[in-house]
């Protein structure tokens, strides 16, 4: 739906959300300044104000002190509590934090960090996303928290996290106070994986091939090999790297043999996307495994290689093709 309609000779008609100013995040950080922040009464705050209109009302037709003085006296604590619940959400400074990479179809969570540098503790503070659950905290006086805001991913690549909604009513409920900010968080999304897995494609050793061997082999000892980046340190021969050679990983018989390779062209389908898919099954499959794997794309290869850090490489590179 658009956000504005253009009506010629006429006003331009926008979107009530287009209505209220956001806090724009410049060098990875944003502020809630006092342009940003705004404020109506609650229902609460509506029949508080129906009922010093009443009272009020009651005191100048008959007469009476008292009820003048219980109207200003309930007025004042009106007015000052406006001012509490709009100072507890004025000058926070908003970061974005880390977003763990999800797979398409899984809940992204954004962490947003919400710093108070006025030496004023904050209270029930609610943040969320227009269509997501929003979190609640506190924030101590100079202090910071982290907000976990969850969005529901759909597609592979980079997601960008929406507009934030900031809000609170404290300390009593009569005001509503709300203020927007936009951060630079993304979350990368990894391609699904394919729900019906071909099986793993033959491995391919120094241009020889051949069917894999799933074995691990773990007693067999063939040898060693340079320390590789994603390495498992639990894979470290401390002893013969001592020598002064370099860290050196352990090689067994099952590891040493083969190699597997995940091509792209060995995919099959007329949809990219499905066989994108298919790739990352094959990712996921050889990873727990604990397969040695490369993957070759159309205009990338990653050479073969084991671990956490040689994992996420390929489905990055999976999402971001």
């Amino acid at each position: 739906m658009a956000n504005s309609l253009n009506i010629p000779g006429k006003f331009k008609i926008t979107s009530p959300k287009t209505w209220f100013r956001t806090a724009i995040a410049i060098n990875s950080a944003t502020r809630l300044s006092r342009r940003h922040i705004y404020i109506l009464p609650t229902r609460f705050g509506w029949l508080f104000a129906l009922l010093l209109l009443a009272l009020l009302t009651g005191s100048i037709n008959y007469s009476i002190s008292l009820g003048f003085a219980m109207t200003f006296l309930l007025a004042g604590v009106g007015a000052i509590s406006m001012l509490h619940t709009w100072r507890n959400l004025a000058n926070l400074k908003i970061t974005a934090g880390r977003a763990k990479p999800v797979f398409a179809g899984e809940n992204a969570v954004f962490e947003i960090n919400v710093h108070e540098e006025n030496n004023r503790a904050r209270y029930s503070i609610f943040t969320s996303f227009t269509a997501g659950e929003p979190d609640v905290q506190d924030i101590t006086a100079m202090g910071e928290s982290t907000f976990k805001l969850t969005l529901h991913s759909q597609k592979r690549g980079w997601l960008k996290a929406p507009k934030i909604t900031f809000t609170t009513e404290f300390p009593v409920s009569l005001f509503h106070v709300w203020a927007y900010a936009e951060t630079e968080s993304q979350c990368l999304i990894y391609p699904s994986p394919s729900l019906h897995s071909q099986i793993l494609p033959s491995t391919d050793a120094d241009g020889a091939t051949g069917q894999l061997s799933t074995t691990q082999g773990d007693d067999d000892f063939a040898g060693h090999r340079n320390y590789q980046f994603g390495d498992s340190p639990k894979r470290v021969d401390w002893k013969a790297s001592s020598r002064e050679q370099g860290l050196l990983i352990k090689q067994f018989q099952g590891e040493a043999s083969s190699t597997l390779w995940l091509d792209f062209s060995a995919t099959t389908g007329n949809n990219i996307e499905l066989r994108i898919s298919q790739l990352t099954r094959w990712v996921v499959e050889a990873d727990k495994l604990n397969l040695k794997y490369g993957l070759r794309l159309p205009q990338l290869n990653i050479q073969p290689n084991t671990g956490d850090s040689h994992y996420h490489q390929c489905l990055t590179a999976l999402a971001l093709m």
